[in-house]
């Protein structure tokens, strides 16, 4: 298999797009936390005492898809044009998905990711104080796509 980020000589560089047609470009990441069934109702209730872990780890997932290509070496800094983050409760965990948009010569699977991982951990910063038990879990690319603009 040959990764697109390693030269012939073995070397590390970063990918040459410009040759590449600007389209739009979509990924789907999602994630999970595992947390105390008392921990997801403080949630659910507004009872953590930081404030609501769901609306700042939204926040979060938008600040840190915008800023994938700071954080991963090899990334492309690109033009995000929008980023949705759903959370859906299941009986002890938080379902993390987000969504990234883009119109750019290279897709956002890296800043779907970055979302998701970004709001588990913001998840956990916020109730790392009621629960020391949660587990940040599953994180993967579920879709991407790609669309001309002609």
């Amino acid at each position: 298999m040959e990764l697109s980020h390693i030269d012939s000589s073995g070397a590390i560089h970063m990918v040459d797009v410009s040759g590449k047609p600007v389209v739009k470009r979509t990924a789907c990441a999602t994630g999970s936390i595992t947390l105390a069934k008392e921990t997801l109702c403080c949630i659910q209730k507004g009872l953590i005492k930081k404030g609501d872990p769901l609306a700042c780890a939204r926040v979060a997932a938008i600040m840190a898809a915008k800023k994938t290509g700071d954080l991963i070496p090899l990334c492309h800094p690109l033009p995000i044009d929008q980023v949705q983050v759903d959370f859906t409760f299941q009986e002890k965990k938080i379902i993390i998905d987000a969504t990234v948009i883009t119109t750019a010569k290279t897709g956002v699977e890296m800043e779907a990711l970055t979302a998701v991982s970004v709001a588990a951990l913001t998840i956990y910063d916020m109730c790392k104080a009621v629960d020391k038990a949660m587990t940040i879990d599953a994180i993967l690319l579920k879709s991407k796509k790609k669309e001309s603009l002609a």
